[in-house]
């Protein structure tokens, strides 16, 4: 019974500051070993899980310092001269007004995120035209984006059942991030088509590409593929963590496709209603 007598101790030791408790297998008997085993990989998950939530929190923080330290700058600078300087006023009000609209859109981000982490983000499912949905898409994509060139392809009466507006927010996730990284005169195409019992939306750009190694990391929370371009050209690195919550949650999948100074390709595949 030393493996029991073992993790009796180590299960009332177990706190944040050591999960790295782990119990000896070695000395473990036959009938023992799955069970000292099973312990192990449960303190394995336990551990990245508690990394990873300390790694978000720290993330936050960072995010939220900048908007907070640029509000306190303008603060002061109004206490010294804003009284008498009408320009700094008007300069301080705009300033303080942006940043606080950036924290209000990363509370808003890292509450969805929350949400879906403890299971109580809810979608309002229903079936809905999903042609009409990408054509709102292109319409709005055009006014957006109206120094780039913006194709389509759409599929006519295309259903799906999901939450259209969730949806929407994902797949315009997906084209912000084009138009983003795409230079004025350059492609940004939309497709929908219907492929092997699902709704395919394509995203494809000319931009500025996306380098390989980085590829299996675009889809984590804060990530951004070259940290000073990602602040130039705003955001915070949440937008396709979030899509690939919005898209999973349906039932669906993303593919992915790129190649540095040449563009790349998004496909969201979504279960047909």
């Amino acid at each position: 019974f030393g493996v029991l007598d073992e993790l009796v101790e180590k299960a009332n030791n177990i706190s944040s500051q050591n999960l790295n408790l782990r119990l000896n297998v070695n000395d473990s008997t036959d009938e023992l070993v799955e069970f000292a085993l099973t312990f192990n990989r449960m303190m394995d998950r336990i551990e990245k899980a508690y990394e990873k939530m300390n790694q978000f929190v720290s993330d936050a923080s960072h995010e939220l310092r900048t908007p907070i330290s640029v509000i306190q700058g303008y603060a002061r600078m109004l206490d010294r001269w804003g009284k008498e300087d009408k320009d700094i006023l008007q300069e301080s009000i705009q300033a303080i007004k942006k940043e606080s609209e950036n924290m209000q859109d990363l509370v808003d981000k890292l509450l969805f995120i929350a949400r879906n982490d403890k299971d109580t983000l809810v979608l309002v499912k229903d079936r809905f035209n999903m042609s009409e949905l990408v054509e709102e898409l292109v319409k709005e994509t055009r006014l957006l984006g109206a120094d780039r060139v913006i194709e389509s392809h759409v599929e006519p009466n295309i259903m799906v059942n999901g939450d259209r507006d969730r949806i929407k927010q994902a797949l315009r996730i997906f084209v912000d991030n084009a138009l983003k990284y795409t230079e004025p005169g350059q492609t940004v195409s939309i497709k929908l088509t219907p492929e092997d019992n699902c709704a395919v939306v394509t995203v494809k750009d000319t931009g500025i590409g996306i380098p390989e190694e980085h590829l299996p990391n675009i889809f984590d929370r804060f990530y951004r593929v070259d940290d000073s371009r990602g602040r130039d050209k705003g955001g915070h690195g949440l937008g396709l963590s979030i899509a690939r919550i919005i898209v999973l949650r349906h039932g669906g999948r993303i593919k992915v496709a790129s190649k540095l100074g040449e563009g790349t390709r998004f496909k969201i595949y979504l279960p047909l209603g």
